[in-house]
């Protein structure tokens, strides 16, 4: 029987509305070939959830953990202070401050307590699965080979000169 391998990279929201931004996240992360596992754990309705989870996310194989939240924001914080892992933090966007709320409270943590934060919405999901695909690539050689094929693919679809638009 073939043995399963855990996942690398936990990819957590504060709640399903969160979904459409962090998906771009997993994504991501699929295409460069990261395990990775999707969960919700609100730092504000399910503390309890959050707490076990950061507690046990390195026992549990986990290497990276990128959190999406909105509003508040406090899912990156609150998990970086209870794990060892690295987290990346994605600022949902908001419809009250378009996501510029989120963006200060998780850029603005307290020295000790380190939360890399990406952009605002898809573009900072995206960075965040591929800064994660990067750490995971010091150890995994796999990896490393298809994010640098990711790079290539992406440097590759740039046009070398502008053409009209019709």
């Amino acid at each position: 029987m073939a043995q399963t391998l855990p996942p690398q990279v936990a990819v957590i929201m504060g709640s399903q509305s969160d979904w459409p931004t962090m998906k771009h996240a997993a994504d991501t992360l699929a295409q460069v070939g990261v395990r990775f596992d999707s969960r919700i754990v609100s730092a504000h309705r399910t503390p309890d959830r959050m707490y076990e989870f950061a507690k046990s996310a390195k026992a549990e194989g986990f290497q990276v953990i990128i959190a999406g939240a909105g509003g508040a924001a406090h899912l990156p914080g609150m998990t970086a202070s209870l794990t060892p892992l690295p987290v990346f933090g994605v600022p949902i966007e908001s419809k009250a401050l378009s996501g510029q709320d989120s963006l200060l409270s998780i850029v603005q943590m307290p020295a000790g307590i380190a939360v890399g934060t990406l952009a605002i919405g898809r573009p900072g999901a995206i960075n965040a699965a591929l800064l994660a695909a990067a750490v995971i690539a010091l150890s995994d050689q796999g990896v490393a080979d298809r994010l640098e094929a990711y790079r290539a693919a992406h440097s590759a679809g740039v046009a070398q000169r502008p053409i009209d638009s019709v």
